[in-house]
């Protein structure tokens, strides 16, 4: 990433100098346009949702929503609480499966295949489709059971490659050097951003096409956040990253394209640089300059 992008993304997003956000609109369009058209070819969505409607009982929670995802992108969920954001992407691995009552309508294609069809082998999917939850989650073990438990439930024994699934996964979620050492140790004795970055890991190891992470830096301070952030910004070479926010200069700083979500409607979704600068919905607009929400 060159130097003057890093900067750009870390400018404030509120800002009365707009010529840098023109500045930024410029370079996160080139910039996409190099990552979905290189080489010529123009990469297969990785996530297309059609019609999608869902609903906790008889109460609607979504209404009709139409979205496309790239590979290798990472998009933003933003909108006050309770607009569908999380609802929405917990319909990505089918969580909400697991409250009773719960209705779909449409459909959510990952990588090809439509999630809600009977077949589908939900287990599989959460391999493929993994999610990091807004508090950090370690399971009361050692660090390195936390890693390997993913990898030993998909069948994988053999102690070497569970060394090699471990080490791996915490060197990509950025942990390894300051863990390494303690692999034995309590998951539980972490710290907060330390413990976050472990769940990430933990989902690494099972090699998954796509992350979910619902607001995974809320409960973390601002050191801990930048890390999380960085490594959100490294994991997108390699993953597809669906991340639902709350803070709008997250939002600007990592993300590629920002959906906004508003009482279970999709407002406008587009080019994270589109939507802060000139977005074409007044509400989208209203939001942003934090006149409600």
């Amino acid at each position: 990433m060159m130097v003057d992008e890093i900067r750009l993304r870390q400018s404030p997003v509120l800002t009365e100098n707009r010529g840098k956000l023109i500045s930024l609109s410029a370079v996160n369009e080139q910039r996409q346009k190099d990552q979905v058209q290189g080489d010529n070819t123009i990469k297969e969505l990785k996530v297309k949702v059609r019609d999608f409607s869902f609903y906790y009982g008889s109460k609607q929670a979504l209404q009709n929503i139409n979205m496309q995802i790239a590979p290798n992108e990472v998009t933003a969920l933003i909108g006050p609480s309770g607009c569908g954001k999380t609802t929405f992407l917990r319909t990505i691995n089918r969580m909400n499966d697991l409250i009773p009552g719960t209705k779909v309508e449409g459909e959510v294609v990952v990588s090809g295949q439509n999630i809600y069809q009977p077949a589908v082998d939900v287990v599989e999917l959460r391999r493929k489709v993994g999610l990091v939850f807004q508090q950090p989650n370690p399971f009361p073990k050692s660090i390195y059971e936390n890693v390997a438990y993913g990898p030993k439930i998909h069948g994988k024994k053999k102690k070497t490659l569970l060394d090699e699934l471990v080490e791996n996964s915490l060197q990509q979620a950025a942990l390894w050097d300051e863990v390494k050492d303690r692999l034995k140790d309590s998951a539980l004795s972490l710290s907060g951003g330390q413990q976050q970055r472990l769940c990430i890991a933990r989902v690494l190891a099972v090699k998954p096409e796509v992350i979910l992470m619902d607001e995974p830096t809320s409960a973390l301070d601002p050191v801990a956040t930048q890390r999380i952030e960085d490594l959100i910004r490294q994991l997108s070479m390699d993953y597809t990253i669906i991340i639902v926010t709350h803070n709008m200069q997250q939002a600007a700083r990592i993300s590629d394209f920002t959906a906004f979500f508003l009482l279970g409607d999709l407002v406008e979704c587009g080019k994270t640089s589109q939507i802060f600068t000139n977005p074409k919905d007044t509400r989208t607009e209203e939001y942003i300059t934090g006149r409600f929400g």
